[in-house]
């Protein structure tokens, strides 16, 4: 065992460092747990949340273009009393659309 203090990653802000250094060995090793569980429960929720989206995506329509995601959905819009399809997605926070045709009468 070293007597120097460890170097800690320069990936951590200062501010934890900082309160990290100000705490005794069995309040660190208590950080040091939670820390780990905490890592190990995030890693969870992510894989569930990946597995989950890529569950979620349905085989691509025949009809869809091929500058539209698969997760696109088909809304009816009414522009001058007259009903239109659009292909709609969500890109980050904004919502884009494509214009699929006419809603018939028989629809």
């Amino acid at each position: 065992m070293s007597y120097e203090p460890p170097s800690p990653s320069t990936d951590l802000p200062t501010e934890v460092v900082n309160t990290l250094n100000g705490f005794p060995p069995e309040r660190l090793r208590d950080v040091a747990r939670y820390a780990e569980a905490l890592a190990e429960h995030k890693e969870r929720e992510a894989h569930l949340e990946a597995e989950s989206d890529e569950s979620d995506i349905k085989e691509r329509p025949d009809d869809l273009p091929d500058d539209v995601p698969a997760k696109a959905t088909i809304t009816i819009k009414e522009i001058n009393d007259n009903r239109y399809y659009y292909w709609q997605w969500r890109e980050g926070d904004k919502i884009k659309s494509k214009y699929k045709g006419p809603v018939t009468p028989d629809e």
